[in-house]
């Protein structure tokens, strides 16, 4: 036997009497679903073992002077590696988090910093990445979520820039040596000249690890920074110039090719900026309101980060020292 409700059937009148469901207060939020943070931290334990190894070769080839001294094997200089390690963590982990607390604070479900060790000479790490998993609201949230991650990358790049170069020393140049030449930011060409002085003919600056984690964070800076749909940049100019930012994607794809004639070590770089158009489409995914501009406080910190490009940027980031003329 089926039993029935207690409950009279409730007239027509009452149903329309009852409030709209947005008087009830928003509803209860879903619980959120369970996140492999174990991911996470084994991505970046293996960051560490890679960019400590590397950074051990790195304390090598300083130690060693440009092959005017004979010391011990890299192998037994691993940890000398934290030099390096240490330093590069600390930039993109900084820059990585800037991203996920803006995102934190305006309530954006993101995830935690995905860390990408790379057992490649000589970064050790292909960087680091966060995923946004829903659409940003506003332009000015867009803006704000896209330029912290820099500018938090940027304010222990600094540092650590004057640190490095504060361990390291001028050296004279072999006339049989044969390497890498590093690139010099405008910002790393200020600091170097401030600390080590001008660098005499036939020298070069002899960069400790700390160093050269600094240099490698300035230019993760820079890229970051290109106007490029996905990027940090392309962020920016799409919450300042809306859908016109699609022309200055191609613009800066059309640059990042013609950069690969001036220097082959644009290429790789080059090649994953197309893949990423190609993927993604030259069109930044548009804002739930597109209707809200930036105000002119966030416009002066777009000029900010424009800036902090320019004292990032290096045309040519590592060339062989044999196409470099040495006095």
């Amino acid at each position: 036997m089926a039993s029935a409700s207690n409950e009279l059937p409730r007239p027509e009148g009452d149903r329309a009497a009852r409030p709209p469901d947005h008087d009830l207060g928003p509803p209860e939020p879903a619980p959120p679903p369970r996140r492999r943070s174990y991911v996470h931290l084994l991505l970046f334990l293996g960051t560490i073992v890679t960019t400590t190894v590397v950074g051990g070769c790195h304390y090598h080839a300083f130690e060693a002077d440009f092959g005017a001294r004979q010391i011990e094997p890299a192998g037994l200089l691993i940890p000398q590696g934290l030099w390096y390690s240490a330093t590069i963590l600390a930039i993109l982990g900084a820059h990585e988090f800037g991203h996920y607390l803006t995102c934190r604070y305006y309530r954006v479900d993101v995830s935690l910093p995905y860390f990408i060790p790379a057992p490649i000479w000589p970064t050790g790490t292909l960087g680091a990445f966060i995923r946004i998993r829903e659409p940003i609201r506003t332009k000015p949230m867009l803006f704000d979520i896209g330029v912290a991650g820099p500018i938090a990358g940027f304010v222990v790049a600094v540092p650590a820039l004057v640190a490095g170069l504060s361990l390291s020393r001028l050296t004279r140049l072999p006339d049989d040596f044969s390497g890498l030449s590093l690139g010099e930011p405008l910002l790393f060409q200020i600091v170097s000249w401030l600390i080590c002085g001008p660098t005499p003919e036939g020298y070069s600056v002899n960069l400790h690890p700390m160093g050269f984690a600094a240099w490698f964070g300035l230019l993760a800076t820079a890229l970051n920074l290109f106007p490029i749909a996905q990027l940090d940049g392309g962020h920016i100019a799409y919450a300042a110039f809306g859908r016109r930012s699609t022309l200055i994607t191609l613009a800066m794809a059309a640059i990042a090719v013609l950069l690969t004639f001036w220097s082959r070590s644009w290429i790789v770089w080059t090649i994953m900026l197309i893949v990423m158009i190609v993927m993604f489409g030259p069109r930044h995914p548009r804002t739930v309101d597109e209707h809200i501009p930036l105000d002119r406080r966030r416009r002066l910190v777009a000029l900010g980060a424009l800036l902090m490009f320019i004292l990032c940027f290096t045309p040519a980031p590592i060339e062989p020292l044999s196409l470099i003329d040495i006095p």
